[in-house]
């Protein structure tokens, strides 16, 4: 990974993909039981409402375009291989990230953009084609949030793996400048993968103040899907929209319950319980949401990256400055900490951490991903472990 390359990610704040680790947790007693009146207002599908919807299905033309491309078959390295350059090469597809829209393959290769989870449906609908074993696979990397109007969207991150061999697999992704350690994942099911999209349809719907399309794709998601902790969120948020706020709070706290690192799920109760006018509870949960955040670098970062955009630099330099306190060998806070310098007019000190983001980077050799290359090569060894993926959103007022 180049530096130049990791200079621009910060400056974009392009790739919105999540990193709260396994073991932080914003603890609080919520004291919640399932309340069957609100479950079964949300969970009320007796079956698919999009059935006919397949977002991994491929049309003639790219089952044309893939068998005239990929002749090379003899093996499944070669075929993924060859997959990578017909998506990513600007010779062929030359795929483009783009986070606005969720596609199904058929519109990733039609539009040839997307985001992660659009191009992974493409990439194995197409390797399954080939008879090559893929899958979804989900990734926690660094937090980063995107203003959208009023809300601020956080995405997670979700990649292709498959096996070679007992003891050899790949790892497709669609932006491998993501540093190796901080890659911690766990292979989901098509059923899972499935929810996910309808959870970011929900989203996208959502940003454009279609409240009743969005709860229908959620619902969706969470028929698929009902532990999909980021979808009860966001149906929370859309209940909030509506101004039905009972079912609102209950969709909330539901999202905590199943995932406690679902920080946003407490931030968004916070806002709420402040709308209400139940600033007690309101403060306790800002407290331990204060805790939580304030121990985690990379919100520091993402408030860093926020306040730049701003164009608030004192501010961003003193949340960069924090994070690098938190985690001192994370070359992104030093990059970004030199930007940051430079538009506070401190040359020094911009050369300075632009030369320690340098140097971290050469110290750790091959634990970033080559930016070019879409495919890595992993054993068993390898630093995988459990969580989840999606969108999520929180209002940012």
């Amino acid at each position: 990974m180049s530096v130049e390359k990791s200079l621009t990610r910060i400056v974009l704040l392009g790739f919105m993909c999540l990193l709260l680790p396994a073991c932080n947790f914003a603890r609080l007693d919520m004291d919640f039981s399932a309340d069957r009146r609100f479950e079964n207002r949300i969970l009320d599908q007796k079956q698919d409402m999009f059935a006919d919807v397949d977002p991994m299905a491929l049309n003639q033309e790219i089952i044309d375009y893939i068998e005239e491309h990929v002749r090379n078959r003899t093996s499944s390295m070669k075929i993924v291989d060859q997959l990578q350059t017909l998506l990513f090469d600007p010779e062929f597809l030359n795929i483009e990230y783009d986070d606005q829209i969720t596609r199904t393959a058929i519109g990733t290769f039609e539009d040839r953009r997307g985001n992660c989870l659009s191009v992974v449906n493409l990439y194995i609908a197409m390797a399954r084609h080939f008879g090559v074993d893929a899958r979804f696979q989900t990734v926690k990397v660094r937090p980063s949030w995107d203003r959208r109007g009023e809300m601020l969207v956080l995405s997670q991150h979700i990649n292709a793996i498959g096996r070679f061999s007992q003891s050899t697999m790949y790892v497709v992704d669609f932006t491998p400048e993501i540093t190796l350690q901080q890659l911690t994942a766990s292979t989901v099911d098509d059923r899972e993968a499935r929810a996910l999209y309808f959870n970011n349809l929900g989203v996208e719907a959502l940003i454009l103040n279609d409240y009743d399309t969005s709860v229908a794709y959620f619902k969706n998601a969470l028929f698929l899907d009902p532990k999909l902790s980021i979808a009860w969120n966001n149906i929370a948020t859309a209940y909030s929209r509506m101004d039905d706020k009972e079912i609102a709070e209950y969709a909330y706290r539901k999202a905590y319950t199943l995932d406690q690192s679902n920080a946003t799920a407490i931030n968004n109760l916070v806002k709420y319980y402040n709308s209400i006018g139940d600033t007690e509870t309101a403060e306790r949960y800002s407290r331990a949401i204060e805790r939580f955040n304030n121990r985690n670098p990379y919100f520091h970062y993402t408030q860093g990256n926020l306040a730049y955009a701003d164009g608030n630099y004192e501010l961003a330099r003193d949340h960069y400055r924090e994070a690098i306190r938190r985690k001192d060998a994370e070359p992104d806070f030093y990059l970004a900490l030199s930007k940051t310098y430079e538009q506070l007019g401190n040359a020094e000190e911009a050369t300075r951490m632009y030369d320690m983001a340098r140097l971290i980077v050469i110290a750790m050799g091959d634990m970033y991903l080559p930016s070019k290359n879409k495919v890595r090569i992993v054993d068993d060894k390898s630093i995988l472990r459990s969580t989840s993926t999606g969108i999520s959103v929180r209002t940012s007022r």
